[in-house]
This record gives C-alpha cells, structure tokens and sequence, in this order.
C-alpha cells in the first residue's frame, strides 16, 4: 500500500508518519506541506521519495494509491473531493468538513466513485473507547450520561507542538465532533435533542473561546460537553461515562473506573495508538475491499447533529 500524507509537516501529519511506519507492507511514497524548504527536509529525513507543496502533484503520481489528509480543516472537503476524483481512496483527519453542506458533498462523491473515504474519528478507535463499545454490544453496558471535558490554552493561534497555525481551529466544528460521533456511536441513536451555549467571540481569532453543549437521544441518554480554548492547566478531552453497570473515566487511550482504578485494555486492539489503529483500519478496508468503521457516510449523522448545535449557538 503506497501513502501520501498531506499536510505531513504538521503535528498530526507526524503522528500518521509514525503510526504508518508501524503497519506492515505500507510505504508512504509522497508528502505534501506548506513549504518546499520545510517538506523537503522531512521528506530527506525520513527517506520519502517525493514531496511536493501542491496536492494535486501527489495526486498525480501512480505510486499513490490512497491519501491521508492531516491539512488544514476548511480544505478538508475539497481536498478529499479532490483525492477521490484522482482515483485514491482517502483518510481525512476530523473533521470531515466545517460545515453540513460541505460535509454531504464529501458523501455524495464517496457514493458515486465507490472508493474508500473514511473520517478521522478516532476516539473510536482509541482502547479506552473500545474497551466500552465492546462491552455495549455485548449487552454488560448502557450508557446512561456521558460528561466530557475538552480544554486547552489557546489565546493565540498555535498548533500542538505550540507553533504559528496558519488557519484558525474551531471548538465546534473540530473539537465537539469528537464528542459527538462518539456519544452517537456509543449509545447507536442519532441525537434528538441538542442545543449550544458559546462565550465572547476573540477579537482577533474571531472564534468563541469557550462552549457548552447537551444532547439527548430518543432513549433518554443525556451528554453535557464543556470545551475551552482559556483552560490554563492539563489540555486534552476527558470522558465520564455513567453507564447502568459502572462508571468509568477515558483519558485518550488509558481507561479508569469511577474510583480511579486503571481497567486492564490488555487484549482490546492491537496497538494502544489511536493513530495506528484508525490508520490499521484505512489500509485495512482497502485491502479487503469493505466500509471501514469511520466511513464518511456513518460520520454525517455527527455532522447533521453539529449544525443543529451551531443554528442553536446563543
């Protein structure tokens, strides 16, 4: 399987170099990044064959047989529309697109070209996460409520790594949709019930810098999301998940009971990399042919639930 993965210079375009260098029989052939000077030595530091500053140059390679986009969110539907009119399957780091338009676009050419096209979710595909899911199909759990935390610190526009961004990262239409496919994916009910509180716009990002958001599907299972970008201390996304049988507590891909007891995820996947393991699925789904879980089509009722939030946004 030959790769390219664009946007390779950022901090999630690494994460997938690392988590690709990790998968049997996978080559990434092609990079693509902001600059030619940057792109270049990452590409010599790495041993990649071909970089370019141009994505449509990668897609025009033969040695590219699928993409994995970790660029910009506002090019993100485009972009994928891009790499599946070229002929190549497509990853497309979350989320999908940062609007309900652009999203069932992003859909519509999945359906009429019939390639792979899956969407970044990966608190799917994190241990913590799956370690419930199982439990859920199996019938041990229910959720009951899910209270989920996203905070950073970032009064000025920097990436992960603390550098210049040069696009400007949305509460909503990034971070929420983590939480949002997820509570939707646990509970297997789209949300019937969803509204959204947002703090002052910054004057210089323009974006609200804090938001709350609640859910509720037709069940009755209920989700309050609190996400800041003024949050001086720990950052990251923190899950409760109040279940029928048990609480429980997921910090990226460790998991913890109500009382702080680590839950064993020994046996649950095959990497305890999230990064790995949504990209093991991508290359996977190729291979053999199939819809990969993640698949843009099952995203949009995340999506659909997002814009109901933002038409709510008061």
């Amino acid at each position: 399987m030959r790769i390219c993965v664009a946007g390779a210079y950022g901090a999630f375009g690494r994460k997938h170099l690392e988590a690709l260098a990790a998968i049997e029989d996978v080559e990434v052939t092609a990079v693509m990044g902001p600059t030619r000077e940057k792109i270049e030595a990452l590409a010599a530091e790495r041993g990649i064959g071909f970089s370019a500053t141009r994505l449509e140059d990668c897609l025009a390679r033969d040695d590219v047989d699928a993409v994995i986009l970790a660029t910009p969110t506002q090019q993100h539907a485009a972009q994928a529309i891009a790499c599946m009119e070229a002929g190549k399957h497509v990853l497309v780091e979350i989320p999908m697109a940062d609007s309900l338009a652009d999203s069932i676009a992003v859909v519509e050419k999945q359906k009429e070209c019939g390639l792979v096209a899956m969407a970044g979710q990966v608190r799917r595909f994190n241990p913590s996460h799956q370690w419930i899911h199982n439990r859920i199909r199996a019938g041990e759990l229910k959720v009951q409520q899910m209270d989920v935390q996203t905070y950073f610190f970032r009064r000025t526009n920097t990436n992960a790594k603390g550098e210049p961004r040069s696009w400007t990262d949305h509460l909503l239409w990034h971070h929420a949709c983590h939480t949002v496919d997820l509570f939707q994916y646990q509970t297997g009910e789209q949300v019937e019930h969803a509204f959204g509180l947002q703090g002052p716009i910054h004057p210089d990002l323009g974006i609200a810098m804090d938001m709350s958001i609640g859910m509720k599907t037709g069940s009755g299972a209920i989700c309050t999301l609190s996400l800041s970008f003024n949050n001086d201390g720990p950052f990251g996304t923190f899950f409760r998940y109040i279940c029928d049988n048990g609480t429980y507590i997921a910090r990226y891909d460790d998991l913890y009971d109500g009382y702080e007891r680590p839950v064993d995820l020994s046996g649950v996947a095959v990497s305890n990399n999230g990064i790995e393991l949504i990209d093991r699925e991508f290359i996977s789904a190729i291979r053999e042919g199939r819809e990969p879980n993640g698949a843009v089509g099952q995203v949009l009722g995340a999506m659909e639930t997002l814009d109901r939030i933002e038409r709510s946004l008061v």
